[in-house]
């Protein structure tokens, strides 16, 4: 089973400049993009439905063009899942089509555009917010039987070794202790990130460059898109990587490789 996950900086951009169609040319089991900044309505039949998939998009339901996430999937869920299920107060976190989820016979996959933490320190507030609200709801599906793998752009590097320039960052949002020390929790609860698990000592491979600065030329660059596997899942990988030269984007797809288990 081959899953690609892809941060596309908009969907309809990336289609129309003819680099949706060929993600689906060694027929990938399953696609996940984020940023896709489109409700299914302003795609072509193509994008919404393309053959062979099953497809399940979540977008913000009061600003259009922002954020969004969308699945593509050979195979039917057993479920589909769009937020957290928030409540109260806390139910601003499900507002902005950031999360999607689908839940198979033996495994859970979530797919996740999280937070950026600039524009000031109330999105920063917002993005921990975030992060710490769904740390909760997956081990709340954990305990409820549930073997997680979620993926996407957590727009946070999670160690020096993850981007170009760490000294100059450390002051950054992307970079932050405090954004850190979310991912080190995530570790402790025992989801991997299984790029840098079979890649321990890798230097020099990242998944976002700074477009203004044609960063990507240079890479000068950041390990920001992940797949984080349940610990029990770890055995079933059988490979994960960057397609690194893909265009199209700010971002590159990655991928995740594991022993059939739907």
């Amino acid at each position: 089973m081959r899953i690609i996950s892809w941060n596309t900086n908009g969907l309809r951009a990336t289609a129309k400049q003819g680099f949706f169609v060929p993600l689906f040319k060694d027929e990938p089991d399953i696609l996940c993009l984020q940023e896709t900044k489109s409700e299914p309505d302003q795609l072509s039949e193509e994008i919404r439905n393309p053959k062979d998939y099953y497809s399940y998009f979540a977008y913000p339901k009061n600003k259009k063009g922002y954020s969004g996430v969308a699945i593509y999937t050979k195979e039917k869920p057993r479920e589909v899942f769009y937020d957290m299920g928030q409540k109260g107060q806390k139910k601003k976190l499900d507002n902005e089509g950031r999360l999607i989820g689908i839940k198979y016979k033996n495994f859970t996959l979530i797919n996740g555009y999280f937070p950026n933490g600039g524009q000031g320190p109330y999105r920063l507030k917002y993005k921990l917010e975030f992060y710490y609200a769904f740390l909760k709801f997956i081990l709340k599906l954990r305990k409820n039987g549930e073997k997680v793998i979620f993926c996407g752009d957590v727009n946070t590097a999670h160690t020096e070794i993850d981007l170009a320039r760490p000294k100059e960052n450390v002051e950054n949002t992307g970079f932050l202790p405090i954004e850190r020390a979310w991912i080190d929790k995530v570790v402790k609860n025992k989801f991997i990130d299984i790029w840098r698990h079979l890649n321990p000592n890798k230097k020099d491979v990242y998944t976002y460059w700074d477009q203004k600065t044609r960063a990507r030329n240079r890479n000068v660059g950041w390990r920001i898109d992940y797949f984080f596997v349940d610990e029990k899942l770890v055995p079933k990988v059988k490979n994960t990587g960057m397609i690194s030269d893909y265009m199209g984007s700010d971002h590159c797809p990655i991928t995740l490789e594991i022993k059939e288990m739907m």
